[in-house]
């Protein structure tokens, strides 16, 4: 790559979908400073992405996995720019080896995050998807809901998202209960402290997941303890749930609903094959969306410019804002 002040000369392979499909044009501010976009698999297939990322200066990425073996495929790469948060897809050893930084953007989308999982919340204690499929099927007799003020709603994991949805059910008069092992009782906005994910099961009406993914918070002891008739949301890592628990949980009456931005099994249809949460039985009480929790135009639009803003400072020598430190 040939850099002149600001003008440079090289290749931004992008792998997100939504890049620059918001209002904000970053692929004209990458353009602007001389460096060429290649889209490329969103998948993240090496064999698709070998050509490029052997010519690749740069790498706005996607959720699907960085492997060492794709780092080892891009000799002139200089940063991977994560387009989102999380970065457990990453091999962030390998980049540090390769010298090869990594960011992501932090807050970028936990509004329209917090958005998503009050709206499924409120989908599944009022049953709006199965009230409408009723309808087109010529059915109009009623369901009977809760109302999210009557209610006590749990947050495991209380970074940004788990403080925006705080904000917006206390917004209907909701209690709410925290956890989070990283977040001092005095520091929970002035939700009620809880002791464990397990203490959220007991004492809360609905349940909704925010913590990082790598381990299974609601199995079947969890369900066990849930209060009869209680709302589990996640839009977090489906890996936060063992889905055929709570497919059992489901059909014998403890859970009332699940709503999740996220299953085990994403991307494939036959319920033999993908989620038991997927199986027919169970469409009345499971809502699931297909990844759209960062999905608006405003959380787009800031993921993008902070990912574009990443790849320039990258490139001109400049430390950019949000690094992701190696683990130690």
């Amino acid at each position: 790559m040939v850099r002149t002040g600001e003008r440079m000369n090289g290749i931004v392979l992008v792998t997100s979908r939504s890049f620059g499909r918001g209002r904000a044009d970053c692929e004209a501010r990458l353009a602007a400073a001389g460096l060429r976009v290649v889209r490329g698999s969103t998948t993240h297939d090496l064999d698709e992405l070998r050509p490029v990322l052997a010519e690749a200066h740069a790498w706005i990425a996607g959720t699907a996995p960085v492997t060492a073996e794709h780092l080892a495929a891009a000799p002139g790469l200089r940063v991977v720019a994560r387009y989102g948060v999380g970065v457990d897809n990453v091999d962030l050893r390998a980049a540090a080896a390769r010298g090869v930084t990594v960011t992501n953007t932090p807050g970028a989308n936990s509004e329209a995050v917090a958005d998503l999982a009050v709206a499924l919340l409120l989908t599944a204690l009022r049953g709006v998807v199965a009230a409408d499929r009723d309808v087109r099927g010529g059915d109009w007799r009623t369901r009977r809901g809760r109302e999210l003020g009557a209610l006590t709603v749990g947050v495991a994991g209380f970074g940004r998202i788990g403080r925006g949805v705080a904000r917006r059910v206390r917004g209907f008069g909701a209690r709410v209960v925290a956890y989070d092992p990283f977040v001092a009782a005095d520091a929970l906005d002035g939700a009620r402290p809880a002791a464990s994910v397990a203490d959220l099961a007991e004492r809360c009406d609905a349940v909704s997941l925010h913590a990082p993914g790598g381990a299974v918070l609601v199995d079947a002891a969890w369900l066990a303890r849930v209060r009869p008739g209680a709302v589990l949301v996640n839009t977090a890592r489906a890996d936060l749930v063992d889905e055929t628990a709570v497919a059992e949980a489901l059909r014998d009456g403890r859970l009332a609903a699940y709503a999740a931005d996220t299953l085990a099994g994403e991307g494939r249809h036959d319920e033999r094959a993908g989620s038991p949460l997927l199986a027919s039985d169970l469409a009345d009480r499971v809502v699931i969306t297909p990844h759209i929790g960062a999905q608006t135009v405003e959380a787009v639009d800031r993921m993008g410019r902070d990912a574009t803003d990443a790849v320039l400072d990258a490139l001109a020598g400049r430390t950019p804002a949000h690094v992701v430190p190696v683990p130690a």
